[in-house]
C-alpha cells in the first residue's frame, strides 16, 4: 500500500515550540464560510485496509491531516532497519490558515464527497484511499477502493475518475509544491499530548535468528493487554496522557519494536500510535471512516 507505518522516534514537544510558524495565527480558520477551531480535523487523508495485519488498522497513521490552526500531520521516512524503533515517526508541519482554506476549496473543487462511480478493479485485498474534507454541508468523503491498482481493465470513464483523485492526493501529500516551498514549515517531532498501545503477547519470531536477545522492559502505563476491540480479534489497546503518557513515550524512545514490555506478570509486544489532536482515546483509532 502507498503508506507504511513509518519507524523513528519522536518524544512528546511543548506545543509552544510550534509558536511562531507559518502565519503565527492561534486561531481556527475559516473556508468557504466556516470557521474552524485549532484542533478541528479539517481535511485527511487515509490509505488503509487491504491485506496487512488486523492490528495495523488501528496503528496506522493517516497519510495526512490538516487541522484548523494549519497543522498538517504527516508520517515520517522508514528507517530500514531490524528491529526499528518502537515509536512511529509522526512529523508536523505548519500552513496558514488562509492555504487551509485553499486545500480545502482545492478538494471540494476536486469533486470529494460527489457520487462518483469509480469503478471496482479486479484485485484482491487492496487499500482503500479515504478522502475527507470538512465543509458548510459537513464532511464530505469520498472512498476510492484500489486507487492506482489494477486499473488498465476499467472503463475509460472509471479511469478518468480514478487518475483525478490520483492528482489530488499527490497535491495534497506535496503541500511545498501545491502551495509553495515559503508557504510550509520545517517537518518536525509531532508533541502528542496522549498516546496509545496495542498490545499482543510476546512471541519469538523467525526474523529475530541472528538479533541479539531483547531485554523486558517494565512497562510503565496501565496494565496490559487493555480492553478488546469487538470487531477485531485479539487487538487489545490501552491509552495515557498527562504525565504517564510522557513516561511511555520516554521509556518507548529507549526501546524497538520487538522489546517485550512485561504486565501483569506477562510479556507483551507493544505498538504504539501517538494520539493525533482528533483522537482522545482507543476507540478513536478504530474508527477510520
Amino acid at each position: 500500500m502507498t503508506q507504511l507505518r513509518a519507524l523513528a522516534a519522536t518524544l512528546a514537544l511543548p506545543l509552544a515550540l510550534l509558536a511562531g510558524c507559518g502565519d503565527g495565527q492561534s486561531g481556527g480558520s475559516s473556508g468557504g464560510g466556516v470557521s474552524y477551531a485549532p484542533d478541528d480535523l479539517v481535511l485527511r487523508v487515509d490509505v488503509a485496509g487491504g491485506l496487512v495485519p488486523v492490528a495495523m488498522t488501528v496503528t496506522e497513521v493517516p497519510a495526512l491531516s490538516v487541522y484548523g490552526d494549519g497543522r498538517v500531520v504527516t508520517n515520517g521516512p522508514m528507517i530500514e532497519i531490524f528491529p526499528g524503533p518502537a515509536l512511529p515517526n509522526v512529523q508536523v508541519q505548519q500552513i496558514s490558515t488562509a492555504d487551509v482554506a485553499k486545500l480545502v476549496d482545492r478538494a471540494v473543487d476536486a469533486g470529494v464527497g460527489k457520487q462518483t462511480d469509480f469503478g471496482m478493479p479486479n484485485v484482491a485485498d487492496a487499500p482503500t484511499t479515504h478522502i475527507m474534507v470538512r465543509t458548510g454541508a459537513g464532511e464530505l468523503v469520498s472512498d476510492i477502493p484500489a486507487l492506482g491498482i489494477g486499473e488498465d481493465e476499467l472503463s475509460g470513464a472509471h479511469r478518468a475518475a480514478r487518475q483525478h483523485m490520483q492528482r489530488l492526493v499527490e497535491a495534497l501529500t506535496d503541500l511545498p509544491a501545491t502551495l509553495g516551498r515559503a508557504a510550509v514549515s520545517e517537518s518536525k517531532p509531532f508533541p502528542s499530548a496522549g498516546i496509545a498501545a496495542v498490545a499482543a503477547p510476546w512471541t519469538e519470531m523467525g526474523g529475530d535468528q541472528g538479533v541479539e536477545p531483547q531485554q523486558p522492559v517494565d512497562w510503565p502505563g496501565p496494565a496490559l493487554p487493555g480492553e478488546a476491540y469487538a470487531d477485531r480479534p485479539g487487538v487489545h489497546c490501552v491509552s495515557a496522557t498527562g504525565e504517564q503518557a510522557a513516561l511511555i513515550l520516554a521509556a518507548a524512545g529507549k526501546a524497538n519494536s520487538r522489546t517485550p514490555w512485561r504486565s501483569a506478570g506477562s510479556s507483551w509486544q507493544v505498538t504504539f500510535r501517538p494520539f493525533l489532536p482528533d483522537e482522545a482515546t482507543c476507540a478513536d483509532l478504530a474508527d477510520r471512516s
